[in-house]
């Protein structure tokens, strides 16, 4: 007779991942903040819109650089490791980006924050794998996602009433040590799979890849045409988004648009909810379809249009405008089925290495649109200056949001050229 088998209690698994789940939060927090502080980076580091642009940029640099190398650690060591590592560098980043006092240093420290916060995904769904039924594995993806969201929600509105209250520099070292206490909670508590408690785990063993085969991998992935189109894909659906609501959508909504800056930070929260509910939904509509491309162009031309306002008729309504906005949030969340349909697009063997490349293919867009759309705008500035920063026109900004609608086209042909998968693996013989 078998015995029957122990998995571990629930309230146990929600501690490790609630740990998990913070440091995600929280990394996400620092990722959006340059948006909010904008007026105050450039008058305190003495910096031009390029200059701006290149600084929010430096967290997503080392945060894409560390994508790939993050799959092989949690393979290799498991995600308690990473999660206790890359919570304590984001910590050391965010305390010192507070106390910087030029562009290096800060720079520097953004550059800490994207390399601490790069794992921290990756190593969520390692652990919400290894603790949690397969059948809420999906439950689990959208809670953490959620509260990811909400980490970018409270950079907003909330960051704003604070740092007027105490000075930036003053939350964000709270931030830091925040995420220091953190690390030491991962250290204590999180154990990586069921078994080191004595429980019975999820997973099947697993044989970790050599080196040499993770490095001959990520040549072979490349042979296969899914993996180009949709490692470009997401650089314009999504990255347009994580450019605007990152860093220039704060400026365009209060200088351009004239909004309080308190709106203008609600109305940047609301397209982050917007997005998170899109990636929930049109998930759905992918796996109930059983299609990828589809949904996938659907919420692309979504983003297309929505960003078409803001260079064809910037000074639109504002009801008008908000309801684009949100609608490209919306139909930014598509991205999403990027990972599904990279994984299927390769066989088995190569399907984490896809996941890794597609992963970095999220991130490139913003990485390279957050300095170059400040080299429009400084090419279109007009002189003005108000509290240390300087001010843009409409010209300046259609200009700038021109070179996302053209982003965004690019990727929608990438989508439309990519092959579908019907939901299920191309090469399901090759998966040896």
């Amino acid at each position: 007779m078998t015995r029957p088998l122990h998995h571990p209690p629930v309230r146990v698994a929600l501690v490790f991942w609630g740990i998990a789940a913070l440091a995600y939060m929280v990394g996400f927090f620092l990722r959006v903040t340059p948006g909010v502080l904008n007026v105050d980076l450039m008058r305190d580091f003495h910096l031009d819109a390029t200059q701006l642009g290149n600084l929010a940029s430096f967290y997503f640099y080392f945060y894409a650089a560390s994508q790939i190398p993050t799959g092989i650690a949690n393979d290799r060591y498991g995600p308690k490791l990473l999660i206790v590592i890359g919570q304590a560098v984001t910590g050391v980043g965010a305390l010192l980006f507070a106390v910087a006092g030029s562009f290096t240093s800060a720079a520097v420290a953004r550059a800490l924050i994207g390399l601490g916060h790069g794992v921290a995904w990756v190593s969520l769904l390692e652990l919400s794998a290894a603790w949690f039924a397969p059948r809420v594995f999906g439950t689990m993806s959208g809670l953490s996602l959620a509260l990811g969201t909400l980490g970018a929600v409270l950079a907003q509105a909330p960051l704003l009433v604070l740092s007027g209250w105490f000075g930036w520099r003053w939350v964000l070292a709270a931030v830091g040590v925040i995420c220091l206490v953190l690390a030491l909670a991962a250290l204590l508590r999180i154990r990586n799979r069921p078994e080191d408690l004595g429980f019975d785990g999820y997973l099947p063993p697993r044989r970790v890849p050599r080196l040499s085969e993770v490095l001959a991998g990520l040549v072979d992935v490349w042979r296969y045409r899914n993996t180009a189109l949709l490692f470009l894909a997401p650089g314009g659906i999504c990255g347009a988004f994580l450019t605007f609501t990152t860093l220039w959508g704060m400026p365009f909504l209060v200088q351009r648009r004239a909004m309080p800056p308190a709106g203008a930070s609600w109305v940047i929260a609301a397209m982050l909810v917007a997005f998170s509910v899109g990636g929930v939904l049109w998930g759905r509509i992918s796996d109930r379809m059983c299609r990828r491309k589809r949904p996938y162009l659907l919420g692309g031309a979504l983003m297309l249009g929505g960003f078409s306002l803001l260079v064809a008729w910037p000074q639109a309504p504002s009801p008008l405008l908000l309801v684009a906005l949100l609608a490209a949030s919306l139909g930014s969340g598509s991205m999403v089925v990027g990972f599904a349909w990279a994984k299927e697009s390769v066989p088995q063997r190569l399907a984490g290495t896809a996941s890794g490349v597609h992963n970095t293919g999220v991130m490139l867009g913003a990485l390279i649109q957050l300095p170059l759309l400040g080299w429009v705008l400084d090419l279109f500035w007009d002189g003005r200056v108000a509290g240390g920063a300087r001010l843009f026109g409409g010209a300046a900004f259609q200009a700038a949001y021109g070179v996302l609608l053209a982003w965004i086209a690019l990727s929608l042909a990438s989508v439309a050229l990519a092959r579908e998968t019907g939901a299920r693996p191309l090469f399901p013989s090759q998966s040896g």
